[in-house]
């Protein structure tokens, strides 16, 4: 069975312009980087948009549930900016949708060469296969139930609420 790579932006695919010194977005590095990790996992990427997280709306996220739901794989990942991951993985569970769905991205860009997308894109694609249907997210080498994560912003690291994550 296919894994789906649903593209959403986010940090993961942000390129930087050196005239301006600013992030945006071009295309996605996922193809690069699943051919760099030497990926043999069957993966079908599909860019559903390019955004910061910050800007995502109800109408983005809608637009990510509708593609879970058709979607006839049972095995979903999504990149997926950091800042509003939790609140899209919430939606996702309240559409409760009968898939593993899992969420990921990175807190520094790709194209920096030192980002973090690398392991936690690999581990993504390892916890889809492994966990039950559930909506999750993964980062740093390790998975957090939808409802049971935040983003700590002070350390930069996504942490459980109530304790470690359950199967």
């Amino acid at each position: 069975m296919p894994i789906n790579v649903f593209v959403t932006g986010g940090t993961f695919d942000k390129e930087y312009d050196i005239i301006n010194g600013r992030l945006y977005f071009k295309d996605t590095h996922l193809p690069e980087i699943l051919k760099l990790g030497r990926c043999t996992v069957d993966v079908n990427i599909r860019t559903l948009m390019m955004i910061d997280s910050l800007e995502m709306t109800e109408e983005d996220r809608e637009l990510i549930v509708k593609h879970c739901k058709r979607c006839e794989d049972e095995q979903i990942v999504i990149t997926h900016g950091t800042d509003t991951m939790v609140t899209t993985a919430k939606v996702l569970v309240a559409a409760n949708i009968d898939k593993t769905i899992v969420l990921t991205g990175a807190m520094i860009p790709y194209k920096f060469g030192s980002s973090d997308g690398f392991f936690n894109l690999g581990s993504a694609l390892a916890f889809v296969q492994a966990l039950p249907h559930g909506v999750y997210v993964v980062m740093n080498g390790k998975f957090f139930n939808a409802d049971n994560v935040r983003k700590n912003t002070r350390t930069g690291y996504f942490e459980e609420l109530n304790g470690p994550a359950t199967v």
